[in-house]
């Protein structure tokens, strides 16, 4: 076996060429989910009692097949496996999980189970999604500012008019934009907050219904609209890419189909 053989550069392209394998992702994915299951058992008092050592071993067994996928990982791709965002998230999640959970911070054995986030990062189609809903985040945070200054107009409005006769709604800004959010959201709005308030003040359907028709139907909307378009040009985008993939794949195959050709002709030629 020559030295180009065992170069680090060969030895790093194995490595990517492995954990990039369709095999190697589905069987991350596995461990994944079969974690997820070993600890939602650890919840259980009685499997604990009866199989305690067995599955804090498994538990140990797949963190350490994560910890060997995010080693390989690094030593493929170099300091470059931290400008991806997914390679940054995944080391993150195993990161918290290798931290101790002794001495006040048994609050981390709860975030083990944000391994089972690892999944959005394996599986595309939740790649995707998330892509989207990132991608959404700057035309989300335009609509976020509007709602809040509907919220800051409507809590001001509300504690002024309902504040003296109902302090537990509306008595102060923060009880009335907890209240208001109530009232968005739908959740006994009219038996349990606006027809009270209007057995006080018969007009006050004025002010509480423009509130649920601008923040529930037009603002809320307008959110689901630009998740729904971030998501649509996801699937574009990867539609595009796909469709260059195979051009390329094509193109390629025709280079070496007129190579060959070539390369026949010349021989004949002899």
């Amino acid at each position: 076996m020559d030295d180009e053989a065992l170069s680090p550069l060969s030895l790093r392209t194995l490595a990517a060429r492995f954990v990039d394998r369709p095999a190697v992702q589905n069987f991350i994915l596995g461990v994944i989910l079969f974690n997820a299951v070993i600890l939602g058992l650890e919840t259980s008092e009685a499997v604990m009692q009866q199989a305690g050592p067995l599955i804090l071993l498994l538990d140990k067994i797949c963190l350490g097949i994560f910890v060997v996928e995010i080693a390989l990982k690094f030593f493929a791709r170099g300091l470059g496996f931290f400008q991806r965002g997914w390679n940054i998230f995944d080391f993150v999640i195993v990161g918290i999980a290798l931290i101790p959970s002794a001495q006040g911070l048994s609050v981390l054995r709860a975030l083990r189970i944000l391994r089972l986030l690892r999944v959005l990062s394996v599986a595309p189609s939740l790649r995707r999604v998330v892509e989207g809903l990132v991608s959404a985040l700057p035309g989300m945070g335009s609509v976020f500012l509007l709602m809040g200054l509907i919220f800051y107009i409507g809590a001001v409005m509300a504690t002024k008019l309902f504040g003296a006769s109902f302090p537990e709604w509306f008595g102060t800004l923060a009880r009335s934009g907890y209240s208001l959010f109530q009232i968005m959201t739908l959740e006994s709005w009219s038996m349990g907050i606006v027809r009270p308030v209007m057995e006080v003040y018969p007009y006050a359907w004025a002010f509480f219904v423009p509130f649920i028709m601008v923040t529930t139907f037009a603002v809320v909307n307008l959110l689901v609209g630009l998740i729904v378009n971030s998501m649509q040009d996801a699937h574009h985008e990867e539609d595009v890419e796909k469709t260059d993939t195979y051009r390329d794949e094509v193109l390629t195959r025709l280079g070496e189909l007129e190579a060959l050709i070539k390369s026949q002709n010349d021989s004949r030629k002899n």
